[in-house]
């Protein structure tokens, strides 16, 4: 399978940037909520990551040998996911597929206060420029249509707000922690710290495991092959394969592919100001994709 994805890591990131997008239009299908939809997800996903690696003694040696505080942090950016799938499966579930993925691929913006504030590290006024375009963009998304309030539309456009901030934690810690963890051992790690908080998490709430139909069942399956496998885990295996930018690129991308799913599937057609929203955000971090490229190859010259 590495062999594989070394080959054709390129195209191998597209299907995994198309497979992500389906992930707004399949928490949207499913009828359970949103903490059953993340706690049977990882239920599902979780043995493929865990059982390959269990099951050699040189991969659990691997396992054995990651520091004390390199496994807290793992454990960290675990919970971090664990926020962004939580605020993710909600924000589908009020506002539509296409304004929830813009405004959670605004994550860029927590990543980099992170990486001013937290790593201390010099950042281009072009990518501040750009990341504040981006924030411009999501505005217009977020306040086009103050009257969608009472629908519970803001709502959800708060919960995808929310996933998008989750989400610049869990790259952030985890681009402090891939540097000395192993890339299949760091994503067991932060998967299996992800299933422990939603396990923890239906307890609290006291959210049952069991009272859905079949097909909320069959649509979290697929979840969790095609989005969970096929996308979370392809793209932490395309990383060592392609560019940094390549992929971020193509991830920026992703809110184009989620807009295109849900006209296709949901009939969900997006307002003017949405659809200029999503132009403004997508083209802004694209420009930062590329001015922190720039920055990488001018640092490593």
């Amino acid at each position: 399978m590495s062999n594989f994805i070394a080959k054709y890591a390129k195209v191998a990131t597209i299907f995994a940037v198309v497979f992500g997008a389906m992930s707004g239009i399949l928490g949207k299908l499913t009828m359970a909520p949103s903490m059953a939809i993340g706690f049977w997800r990882l239920t599902m996903a979780l043995p493929f990551f865990a059982i390959p690696i269990l099951s050699k003694k040189t991969d659990r040696d691997l396992l054995r040998s990651v520091d004390k505080k390199d496994l807290i942090w793992c454990f960290i950016s675990g919970a971090f996911l664990f926020g962004h799938f939580y605020s993710w499966f909600n924000a589908v579930k009020f506002t539509n597929v296409a304004a929830a993925s813009v405004l959670a691929a605004l994550h860029p913006l927590v990543v980099l206060l992170v990486t001013v504030f937290i790593y201390k590290k010099k950042v281009s006024w072009k990518s501040v420029a750009a990341i504040i375009v981006a924030l411009i963009g999501g505005a217009i998304i977020v306040g086009a249509d103050i009257s969608t309030i009472a629908g519970g539309r803001m709502k959800g456009n708060i919960y995808a707000l929310m996933a998008g901030i989750f989400m610049g934690l869990y790259f952030s810690v985890g681009d402090y922690v891939r540097k000395r963890v192993e890339g299949r051992i760091y994503v067991l790690l932060v998967f299996f710290s992800c299933w422990v908080c939603f396990s923890a998490g239906m307890l609290i709430t006291g959210t049952s495991a069991v009272d859905y139909t079949v097909m909320d069942f069959v649509y979290i399956a697929i979840m969790a092959i095609v989005c969970q496998i096929g996308s979370h885990a392809v793209f932490n295996m395309c990383i060592g394969h392609v560019s940094s930018l390549y992929v971020s690129t193509w991830e920026a991308g992703e809110p184009i592919f989620s807009t295109l799913l849900g006209i296709i599937f949901l009939a969900q057609i997006p307002t003017v100001y949405e659809v200029v929203g999503c132009i403004i955000v997508v083209g802004a971090l694209l420009y930062y994709n590329k001015q922190e490229s720039l920055r990488e190859n001018e640092l490593q010259s």
